[in-house]
């Protein structure tokens, strides 16, 4: 059985309703999950505590990120959780894992591309391996990648509703993390 852990931060809530298009498609392939929404009481002194996510994280064969991208990058909040990995960082716990990004802003290009660029550090600093998307601008074949972003999966929202692609996009990411755990998984 595949363990996957998913964090993020929502606050309009179209991040959480891409990371919920994730987390139905992995709980319906029957992994085992942990999911962790970033609230603000987490974060004492500017520093993310939660040590018994972490614990629960360093089992996980993959992570999956989520933020808003606020002012070109990840919201605060995620990266005061980003932040508290560094106390873990030097024993590369993470490395080997697999880790894939979600992302939304306002703006068409709103610079969401900067947030997974953003994640993707993140996880290299830890030694953990990117999935990307292997889906060409707006896909019509896949019917996913409406904005175009190969990183991962970034979505575009005025008023909180999701379009109907991303959340498809969101999905077919999830998709892909399960067969990259399910290969590395098997090889280990």
């Amino acid at each position: 059985m595949l363990n996957i852990g998913l964090v993020y931060f929502t606050n309009t809530d179209v991040t959480g309703q891409l990371m919920l298009a994730v987390i139905t498609e992995l709980e319906a392939y029957g992994c085992q999950l942990i999911i962790h929404k970033i609230e603000g009481n987490q974060i004492i002194d500017g520093r993310f505590q939660n040590p018994d996510l972490f614990s629960q994280l360093h089992k996980c064969h993959a992570i999956v990120f989520g933020s808003p991208t606020y002012m070109g990058s990840v919201s605060a909040q995620f990266k005061a959780f980003a932040d508290a990995t560094s106390d873990f960082w030097a024993e590369q716990k993470w490395a080997g894992k697999l880790a894939a990004g979600v992302t939304s802003g306002t703006g068409l290009n709103g610079d969401q591309s900067s947030s997974l660029a953003y994640m993707q550090v993140l996880a290299s600093q830890h030694g953990m391996l990117w999935v990307n998307l292997d889906a060409t601008y707006h896909d019509t074949a896949k019917g996913v990648n409406r904005l175009g972003c190969h990183s991962g999966v970034t979505a575009q929202s005025l008023d909180g509703s999701v379009n109907e692609i991303d959340l498809k996009t969101a999905t077919y990411l999830a998709r892909k993390v399960i067969d990259y755990a399910e290969k590395f998984n098997n090889e280990i």
